[in-house]
């Protein structure tokens, strides 16, 4: 804390009585005006409205009567000093604001070897980095950006336009929130793709239903051979047999992997035979169509050994 907010503790120094007693003065002062026992206004006052009330009395009363030892009235003695006072500048001294850094084409500044992402609209701008504790505070001069972002709003002049917990090298600092138009989900869902068609026969194929699209999706993650062909095999039974019976048998072959040469129709052709689609095998590594020798387990067999000396 003494190192991030520049402060200085003071202690006594050894054979010097007069620097112990002042230090042990700093100390009562401090925990009087912190922590007050004796001068408790929490039950005089309902509300810190009626506080600040009071205060402004008071500062009224002390600052028209004149110093006991200055032998002058406090509210005259202010306006002849603020002849002598100049006014403070409306924005704060850079350097406060700590280092500088570019964005960079990515929407990101680095600080201390970590990438920290910034909103939209600062590609290219100079902007100031510090760490507050354990954050990363980041400012932007808005006045200075050739055209003023979105969601700047009202604001102008020096903002705090980002702030990050701080990381370590080879963790970046990325808020979603900052690339609106990413693909990405700001809340850090999965993408979930979207097909758009190039072709005319690709639009009649995906106006199928949620079913071509499912289908199209999971068959082309699968690596599936000659899709285009299915599809155009998927719209001529769909001429003969119906959009909604195609569109259903797409969504099943979809959830259960079943992309090869035929399993459309054979899919469509099991459901337009009246039977449930309840039951539904995944073709997968626990399941193979592969026949096997079940069924000659109910056969048993004698043999007879003839052994001759």
């Amino acid at each position: 804390v003494g190192r991030h907010y520049g402060m200085q503790v003071h202690t006594c120094v050894p054979f010097d009585p007069e620097s112990k007693g002042g230090t042990e003065a700093t100390v009562k002062i401090a925990k009087a005006d912190l922590v007050p026992t004796d001068a408790n206004l929490r039950a005089d006052y309902a509300s810190f409205a009626e506080l600040e009330t009071a205060c402004e009395t008071f500062t009224h009363k002390v600052n028209a009567r004149r110093h006991r030892e200055s032998a002058r009235i406090p509210a005259e003695a202010l306006a002849e000093e603020r002849a002598r006072l100049h006014v403070l500048p409306a924005a704060p001294h850079t350097m406060a604001l700590g280092q500088t850094r570019s964005v960079g084409t990515d929407q990101t500044v680095r600080f201390g070897s970590v990438r920290y992402s910034t909103p939209p609209g600062l590609v290219g701008a100079e902007v100031w980095v510090r760490a507050a504790g354990m954050e990363l505070v980041i400012i932007a001069d808005l006045d200075a950006l050739p055209t003023l972002p979105a969601w700047a709003g009202d604001r102008r002049g020096l903002v705090e336009v980002a702030r990050h917990r701080l990381s370590t090298p080879g963790t970046p600092r990325i808020d979603l929130a900052h690339y609106p138009d990413h693909p990405q989900d700001p809340t850090g869902a999965p993408r979930v793709p979207r097909p758009r068609a190039r072709t005319s026969a690709e639009r009649d194929f995906l106006a199928l239903g949620d079913g071509a699209r499912a289908w199209l999706i999971e068959a082309s993650a699968a690596g599936t051979v000659r899709i285009r062909a299915k599809m155009t095999a998927a719209l001529e039974l769909a001429a003969l047999v119906g959009t909604d019976q195609v569109d259903a048998g797409l969504g099943i072959a979809a959830t259960a992997g079943r992309f090869a040469e035929g399993d459309l129709a054979t899919i469509v052709d099991h459901h337009l035979s009246g039977a449930a689609v309840a039951d539904l095998v995944i073709a997968d590594e626990t399941h193979s169509a592969q026949p096997g020798t079940t069924s000659w387990a109910g056969f048993t067999t004698t043999t007879s050994m003839e052994t001759t000396r």
